[in-house]
C-alpha cells in the first residue's frame, strides 16, 4: 500500500472503493459452473440467490449492478438477492460472476471476515424466521454484508485492518471499535455505512446495517455479534456470546434459549452446555 493512503479518511477509502472492481469468492464460480454441469442447465434465480449469500463479495457486486442498471420505472427497492438477480437477468449474473476477479486464497484476514459474514447470515436467516419476519432473506443479506469496511480494507489495503488487530492484541484497546479508531481514525462500520450511502444501496438495507433503528436492525447486529463470538473459543468470547443468545430471546418473544442455540451454525457440541448455562443465568439475573 502506499504511504499516502494510511492517512486517509473513511470518505477517501468509501472512494476509491467505489472504482474498484470487486473480486467474488473462487469457489463461487466453482459452485455455479458445478451445479449448472450437474442439472444440465442453467441454475434458477433461487439457486443462484443461495450461491450470493454465502459470498459477501459477491454479493456486492450484485447490489451494485443492480443499482446501477435499475429502471427508474421501478418504485420499489431490491432488497434481497432475489430480486436483484430477477432485476439483472440470469444471464448478464452470470456474465457479472464468471467476469469478476477472484479473491487471493492467502489472504488469511479477508478469508477470516468473510467466513464470519456467512455465519452472520445463516444465523440472521434462523433468528428472523423465528419472528415471523415479513422477509428473512433482508435480514440475511444485511448480516452478510455487515462487515463490508473490513472486507474492503482486507482486499485493498491489509496493513490497515492488521494495524487494528495489532492494536486489539497489545492491550493498548479493548474492543475492536476502539482499536479501529486508534490505529486507523475511523471504525470499519463507519466505513461500511459510508460505502453503503455512497453507492446507493436500497434505504433498507442501509437501516438494517446501522444496527439500531428497528427490532429487525439490532437482530441483523446481534446476529453479527454472535458470528464472532461463535468463532472465538475463549472464555470471554463464550460469555459474550451468551449475551447475544440473551438479546436476541428478548427480540424473538416466545423461542427458547434451545432454539436460538440450534441456529448457531458451526457451534461445537461440546459448548453448548457451558453456552446455555451462562445465557440461562444472564437471563435470570436480567429478569425483573
Amino acid at each position: 500500500m502506499d504511504a499516502w493512503k494510511s492517512r486517509w479518511g473513511v470518505g477517501q477509502w468509501a472512494a476509491y472503493f467505489q472504482n474498484q472492481a470487486l473480486p467474488v469468492m473462487r469457489r463461487s464460480k466453482l459452485l455455479m459452473t458445478q451445479l449448472e454441469v450437474a442439472e444440465g442447465e442453467l441454475l434458477s434465480p433461487r439457486d443462484l440467490a443461495d450461491i450470493v449469500l454465502q459470498d459477501p463479495l459477491l454479493c456486492l457486486c450484485l447490489l451494485r449492478e443492480a443499482e446501477r442498471k435499475k429502471s427508474h420505472r421501478l418504485h420499489h427497492e431490491t432488497t434481497t438477492a432475489l430480486a436483484s438477480i430477477m432485476q439483472l437477468g440470469v444471464d448478464e449474473f452470470r456474465t457479472l460472476l464468471l467476469g469478476s476477479p477472484e479473491v487471493e486464497d492467502n489472504n488469511q484476514g479477508l478469508l477470516a471476515v468473510e467466513a464470519r459474514a456467512r455465519i452472520a447470515a445463516q444465523i440472521a436467516r434462523v433468528w428472523s424466521s423465528g419472528r415471523m419476519d415479513v422477509n428473512p432473506e433482508e435480514v440475511a443479506l444485511a448480516a452478510l454484508l455487515a462487515g463490508t469496511g473490513d472486507l474492503l480494507l482486507w482486499v485493498y489495503a491489509a496493513e490497515i485492518p492488521q494495524k487494528a488487530e495489532d492494536e486489539l492484541r497489545s492491550g493498548r484497546a479493548q474492543r475492536s471499535a476502539q482499536a479501529q479508531t486508534q490505529s486507523c481514525g475511523f471504525t470499519f462500520k463507519q466505513l461500511t455505512l459510508h460505502c453503503a450511502d455512497l453507492w446507493k444501496l436500497p434505504a433498507l438495507v442501509i437501516q438494517l446495517l446501522r444496527g439500531a433503528e428497528s427490532m429487525r436492525a439490532r437482530l441483523t447486529r446481534t446476529s453479527s455479534n454472535a458470528a464472532r463470538h461463535l468463532l472465538d473459543s475463549s472464555e470471554t468470547a463464550t460469555l459474550a456470546l451468551a449475551s447475544d443468545l440473551v438479546e436476541a430471546s428478548q427480540l424473538i418473544p416466545g423461542v427458547s434459549l434451545d432454539w436460538l442455540l440450534d441456529g448457531l451454525v458451526m457451534l461445537p457440541e461440546e459448548r453448548r452446555p457451558a453456552l446455555l448455562a451462562t445465557a440461562q443465568q444472564l437471563l435470570r439475573e436480567s429478569a425483573p
